[in-house]
């Protein structure tokens, strides 16, 4: 996957999930051995019982720190506050999610 390739050559270790579920498996056991999930990156419709917004309120009460991006084209309903994290519309280009990781990640 492109994103995947453009993290590793940012250096990152990327950990792919299938569902919202899976990831916050991944959250807790990482966490759990002492480690830690800097960023997320997330679309809202999810396959499974969750969206992307239940999976980024998780992955926060997991960590509070973790940084959110949501590339979608399913933009934020209003009143939805995302200013705590980034958001993308879809179709976006790998460079963009790059540029908002590094903004997030500072």
């Amino acid at each position: 996957m492109e994103l995947v390739a453009a993290f590793e050559d940012e250096h990152c270790i990327i950990v792919e999930a299938a569902s919202a579920e899976d990831a916050c498996d991944a959250l807790r056991a990482s966490r759990g051995s002492g480690g830690r999930v800097d960023l997320l990156v997330t679309d809202i419709r999810l396959t499974g019982l969750l969206t992307g917004w239940d999976l980024a309120a998780k992955a926060r009460d997991i960590d509070a720190g973790i940084g959110v991006i949501y590339v979608s084209a399913n933009p934020p309903a209003p009143g939805r506050d995302v200013s705590d994290s980034v958001f993308i519309d879809k179709p976006a280009l790998v460079d963009q999610v790059v540029v908002a990781a590094r903004r997030l990640l500072g």
